[in-house]
Formats: C-alpha cells, sequence, structure tokens
C-alpha cells in the first residue's frame, strides 16, 4: 500500500468547502472521484485543514492510500486531465507511511484579503469594504494575538473541538496599493478563527472598539464579543509546513 501526498490549489467559489456532503458540490467528493477514476480503487482523501464554502486555497496538502503503481507524475497530469479546471494538483510525491496531511502539519498560513475600492476583476477573491479602515491599529491588535492564547471568543459557537488553544507564530497587516492583507500563521486553526478575527480586526480598524479591547475578547472566552464574520470568499489557506 502506497501513501501519496498531493498539493492542490483551487478556487472555493463554486464549492461549498472542503468535506462531502449530500447532494452540494464539494471539492473532497471531485477529488475522490478524479482518484477513484484513474486508479480504479475506492479512494478517501484527507487534508491538512477542511476550507469552508467560498474559501480558496493555494497549498492544500492532501494524502490517501493505494494500491496504484502509477508513478507518481501521473497523479498530477492525470488528475489535471480530469478535474474540473477550478482544482489543479500542483505537485505528487510519494510519502512514508505514517504520514497524514492533518497530523503531521506543523503550522498552516492563511491569508485574507480585503480591497478598499469596489473592482470588476477580483471582487470574487477579496472582501469589499468601503468604510475608511486605520491600518496601524489593526496592525497594533494583531501583534496582540502572536504566541499562545484561548482562542474560543473566535471558535465559532457549538464547535466540537477538544480545546481552544493555539499557538500564533505570525499575525500581521500588510497595504498593497488598494488591497489590504492579513497574514497568520498557527499550528492550529478553529473553525472561521481567522474570518472572526478579521471581522474583529475590521471593528477596531473603523474605530468601533478600541486596540486594547482584543486583550479583553481574549480573556472573555466568549464568541458574543469578538466581531463578525468576515466572508468566506476573501480567505485563502496559502501553505501548510511539515518537518
Amino acid at each position: 500500500m502506497r501513501n501519496i501526498k498531493l498539493e492542490i490549489e483551487y478556487d472555493g467559489t463554486n464549492f461549498c468547502g472542503w468535506q462531502i456532503q449530500t447532494n452540494v458540490r464539494t471539492v473532497q467528493e471531485e477529488l475522490e472521484k478524479a482518484l477513484t477514476q484513474l486508479t480504479r480503487e475506492k479512494i478517501r482523501v484527507y487534508c491538512a485543514g477542511r476550507t469552508d464554502s467560498g474559501v480558496h486555497a493555494l497549498g492544500q496538502i492532501v494524502n490517501f492510500k493505494t494500491e496504484s503503481r502509477l508513478p507518481e507524475y501521473v497523479f498530477q497530469v492525470g488528475l489535471n486531465g480530469i478535474l474540473s479546471k477550478d482544482i489543479r494538483v500542483i505537485n505528487a510525491e510519494e510519502a512514508e507511511d505514517d504520514f497524514n496531511s492533518r497530523f503531521s502539519a506543523k503550522s498552516r498560513t492563511y491569508r485574507y484579503d480585503i480591497i478598499t475600492r469596489p473592482v470588476a476583476v477580483g471582487r470574487e477573491y477579496a472582501w469589499y469594504f468601503k468604510k475608511k479602515l486605520n491600518m496601524a491599529k489593526m496592525q497594533d491588535a494583531s501583534s496582540l494575538i502572536i504566541g499562545s492564547h484561548d482562542f474560543k471568543s473566535f471558535c465559532q459557537a457549538g464547535a466540537d473541538v477538544n480545546h481552544y488553544l493555539c499557538d500564533v507564530f505570525e499575525a500581521a497587516w500588510l497595504e498593497i496599493d488598494d488591497k489590504l492583507i492579513f497574514n497568520i500563521t498557527a499550528n492550529r486553526f478553529l473553525h472561521n478563527m481567522v474570518r472572526i478575527l478579521v471581522g474583529t480586526f475590521v471593528k477596531i480598524g473603523t474605530g468601533s472598539i478600541n486596540v486594547d479591547d482584543m486583550k479583553h475578547i481574549l480573556k472573555a472566552k466568549n464568541r458574543i464579543k469578538a466581531g463578525p464574520t468576515a466572508p468566506p470568499h476573501g480567505l485563502f489557506l496559502v501553505k501548510v509546513f511539515y518537518e
């Protein structure tokens, strides 16, 4: 039995997220169908991080077990010939038997894009926010989440998790022309964590709440205390890191 690791990217616009669901289009289902067609086996794939409906991935990592003896490059070329154009396999390689795309990961990087003017091209990949945002305040607030914290306030209520502790290694805003980009790297992420963080930073950027309120929101461990959940289409899973 071989363990194959794939790096894939996908445009989440027309997907109802990663995970298979009834009567809707998902990335997992399309990938498994394509692999079954290619290998003539029933394939189950596992990913580094499940993405929600409308969320994109530039460097999602998946793995699956197979008896197929197809060369590694065939998994890339063959899948790209079967899959729809909004999923692409960037790389395929054989991994160690104990490699698991989710549990072997050490950290992940997400990016969230905000545009400050309405655009015709790229509107599916960034949140248009028309109010003026104070980048300096948003930057100051983002520095407060670096380190090990309980992010219960920034997790969708009712999420099925054992704990809310996350180690954030990087959190910073970057301004390029009419785009504001938030980058965050952590060992793990909770459901909707990045989008709720962004919604909270935006409230700080508009002056609705103060920078220091971020400390109180973290300590509260209460979803109601944080800001709104930012729209999904501005979020990208950028990269997954392994040893």
